[in-house]
């Protein structure tokens, strides 16, 4: 299968391809998968169309669409998408972007997990399942779309962003996973869909300062009234204290942006390919990043099942 940047595969995977419990394991059997064993590109070819270029904070949604094509003479069912998030400004919080995608002529919720390097990973599962269960006594997750062989499968997506989000440029983009019960494959992976951010909330303002903390509000020294010593002045010659000159702390280096991004792994391994050894740490720190998505992801499908 074709290579990849090693964040979004392992984050995609991650987010996806989920330890399901043995009791949900018995009545879901894994079909089989629609990437060949020799398949040189993935079988699934998906495209992200259609959204606004900008997004006000607060403001209503924006419509978008995901495009499925199957190219293969297989069906591909159990396909889970996995939308990941990159801001600008690595200010982009979980809880701000309310992205909704449409099954069975009905919206789905999705639930995003930030990463350590803040870029935010949502996978297309049912979020209403913790209140079906509590009315039903079965509720099962969505079980992912089906592609035929040669067809298109087009998923409406619509965005809205909360009002405390800041001004921004933010990367959309789509990793697609087949899922196997407990295993599953990577079989697709979008184009970036890019769009900024519009709000009125700046992280950089500095806020007025507060009049009350203020002691002397009329700013007019010359007039305060003083008070009459009652004793004379000590005219001892005094001796200076020696003080310490605390350096300064040194500004993080504007050329120094911490641990590597998505687009900076995608940008390196285009540069020097997978076997600089750069990249194969990047890689590794990546599969690390993905687990603890996996664990918080994982956990919420646990709650599900019970």
């Amino acid at each position: 299968m074709r290579l990849c940047p090693p964040v979004s595969l392992c984050l995609a995977v991650a987010a996806v391809l989920l330890p399901a419990p043995v009791p949900a394991l018995a009545h879901a059997e894994a079909g089989p998968s629609c990437a060949g064993p020799d398949a040189g590109d993935f079988p699934l070819t998906t495209r992200l169309r259609g959204g606004p270029d900008s997004y006000r904070a607060g403001g209503g949604f924006g419509t978008w669409y995901l495009d499925l094509t199957n190219t293969t003479r297989r069906t591909c069912d159990g396909v889970h998408p996995v939308v990941v998030l990159v801001d600008a400004r690595r200010a982009l919080k979980p809880s701000q972007p309310h992205l909704e995608f449409y099954a069975d002529g009905r919206p789905h919720p999705v639930r995003f997990e930030a990463t350590d390097d803040a870029e935010l990973v949502g996978a297309f599962t049912d979020e209403n399942a913790d209140v079906q269960a509590d009315e039903a006594a079965e509720a099962d997750d969505f079980p992912g779309f089906t592609v035929g062989p040669g067809r298109t499968v087009t998923v409406k997506l619509r965005l809205a962003l909360g009002s405390d989000a800041v001004r921004n440029t933010v990367t959309a983009n789509a990793a697609v996973v087949q899922r196997h019960g407990d295993d599953g494959d990577w079989i697709g992976q979008s184009n970036d869909y890019r769009f900024t951010v519009e709000s009125d909330a700046n992280p950089d303002a500095t806020p007025d300062p507060d009049p009350d903390l203020d002691p002397d509000p009329d700013g007019d020294a010359a007039t305060a009234p003083t008070s009459t010593p009652t004793s004379a002045p000590d005219s001892s010659p005094r001796t200076p204290t020696p003080t310490t000159a605390t350096p300064p702390t040194p500004h993080p280096s504007a050329t120094d942006t911490g641990p590597f991004s998505l687009a900076d792994q995608a940008e390196e391994l285009a540069r020097t390919g997978l076997a600089s050894p750069t990249v194969l740490a990047a890689a590794a720190g990546a599969c690390f990043l993905a687990a603890g998505a996996a664990l918080l992801l994982a956990r919420r499908l646990a709650r599900r099942r019970r």
